[in-house]
């Protein structure tokens, strides 16, 4: 079974003289020599590295405390979540899926391996509690392809303790510069290794069954020039977006705070930018992949509805007093919170795991690697992109002038569902066009913003009332009281009408300040 362990840690070149004297280092008492560990590990990758080109480490290693398979994800700069799984000859299953949205239909090989020499050392407090682990490493690297090229160099490595606060390494850093040590170049040793093992340039580096597909893939995924073109502009935020899918992945599989919601909204960023620019990517060609965007939105959506709606509710009732609270209001909307949730993980991950969702990704590297260009693609990038978000917000302004000459009701609140998905495109747009239309543009995301929350509440009480007539129902069969879902639903009520009499204020807020 995995586990993961955050990483933070700093890495120093290193000469022959070895680790400075850090008992100077404010709050260590102690510098304990643990003696040297040999360890000998093989790391993973596809042929084009594409692991490595995302600042992913996949390993397997011999020797030391913690043997077996570890797999690094960045979070920041010489901060890393290292998961890690017991030492076994094939690659653990859940590590296969946890890269699978960079690593595609590709081979996982052998790419590097690395001896190290590890001389560690414990830095301790006077209570004997560790501050940080210090190793000096002694490396030699060997690429396993194109060659078998070696290098070899020696490193200091500061990795701090478990729940240590980070502003130790801070002293560390100090007292080992004023020794004359001077940080790595390198962020890793795997980066090290792979520039100093790679081809001699001219030299072909083989590919694999899929050299043809990665080489689009490498291409795309290249930092593009300056953007030049509305299809320029437009492209840049689909690539974004697209990243951000790829990027999130693994964080959805791993269940991390805010994953999923984060993945559902670059699927929607993407499908909306689609449609919004219509004029500049061919839409004969956007629409199927928008379908299946709508699709992936739908599968990442699952139990979120029902969550957020779940917490309006618990939060709601919280707030009475217990005096207005009759009968197992409580244990019925638990039950209803989670009637949809068994089995939801699973299903999600085998969505990931799928050949639609690859197909998915794929087709978006296609796009951007070959876009579908349409007239406006290579216009006056000011001109079409404000165009565009224009179009944008007319469609918003139309939406909220239906619903406020609607009366309170279904037909009112449907127009104001309306505007607030049109309110969130145009939103979408503003960003995608800020670069090019500037100040305007990125007071117009604010607004959006700020009116899609307003109609987003409304929203939201509706579904709450729906669900609570449902919920009074089943508790009245059941003969308990509805009295509390009576007061809930008055106050959810009071609320939409609330949002409703805001809204002819809000709008004419916008309207004012819009410039574009």
């Amino acid at each position: 079974m995995a586990d993961t362990k955050r990483e933070i840690e700093r890495k120093y070149e290193s000469d022959e003289s070895g680790l400075p004297d850090l008992t100077g280092v404010a709050g260590v008492a102690t510098v304990l020599d643990k003696g040297v560990a040999e360890l000998d590990a093989v790391y993973y990758d596809t042929p084009d590295e594409r692991l490595a080109a995302a600042g992913i480490t996949l390993r397997r290693r011999t020797g030391g405390s913690d043997a077996g398979w570890h797999l690094k994800f960045p979070v920041s700069s010489g901060v890393r979540d290292e998961i890690r799984a017991p030492l076994s000859d094939d690659l653990p299953r859940d590590f296969a899926g946890l890269v699978r949205s960079r690593v595609r239909e590709a081979e996982l090989i052998p790419l590097v391996r690395l001896l190290s020499s590890r001389d560690v050392s414990d830095l301790l407090d006077a209570d004997g509690t560790l501050l940080a682990e210090v190793s000096v490493d002694a490396v030699v690297a060997e690429r396993l392809t194109d060659g078998g090229r070696t290098a070899q160099w020696s490193e200091i490595e500061v990795e701090l303790a478990d729940d240590g606060d980070p502003a130790f390494l801070t002293k560390v850093d100090k007292k080992l510069r004023k020794a004359g040590v001077r940080p790595s170049e390198s962020p890793s040793k795997l980066a090290r290794a792979l520039q100093e093992t790679a081809p001699k340039k001219g030299k072909k580096v083989k590919k694999g069954k899929k050299s043809k597909q990665a080489g689009q893939r490498a291409e795309a995924a290249e930092e593009p020039g300056k953007p030049v073109t509305p299809a320029d502009h437009v492209l840049a935020y689909v690539r974004t977006q697209r990243d951000a899918i790829v990027d999130l992945d693994p964080a959805v599989r791993r269940d991390l705070f805010d994953s999923v919601h984060s993945m559902r909204v670059a699927t929607r960023r993407l499908r909306s930018t689609f449609k919004s620019f219509g004029k500049v990517l061919d839409r004969t060609v956007t629409d199927p992949i928008g379908d299946e965007l709508k699709w992936l939105a739908a599968e990442l959506g699952v139990d979120r509805d029902q969550e957020v709606l779940s917490e309006r509710l618990t939060a709601a009732l919280d707030d009475l007093t217990e005096g207005l609270i009759t009968g197992p209001v409580r244990t019925r909307l638990s039950t209803w919170a989670h009637s949809r949730g068994a089995g939801s993980r699973q299903r999600l991950i085998g969505v990931l795991d799928g050949e639609r969702y690859l197909a998915l990704l794929e087709s978006l590297d296609v796009l951007i690697a070959d876009p579908p260009l349409a007239k406006a693609a290579g216009g006056d990038p000011e001109k079409v992109l404000r165009k565009a978000v224009k179009r944008d917000l007319a469609k918003v302004e139309a939406l909220i002038e239906e619903a406020l000459a609607q009366p309170p009701g279904h037909e009112r609140s449907t127009a104001m569902h309306e505007a607030r998905k049109k309110a969130k495109r145009t939103r979408y747009a503003a960003e995608a066009a800020a670069p090019v239309l500037g100040k305007p543009a990125e007071h117009l995301v604010k607004d959006m913003k700020s009116l899609q929350t307003l109609l987003g509440d409304h929203q939201d009480s509706v579904m709450a009332r729906e669900t609570l007539r449902d919920i009074a129902f089943q508790a009245h069969e059941a003969g308990e009281s509805a009295f509390t879902y009576g007061i809930l639903y008055g106050r959810e009520e009071r609320a939409a009408a609330a949002g409703e009499d805001e809204l002819p204020g809000a709008w004419e807020t916008v309207r004012a300040r819009v410039a574009l």
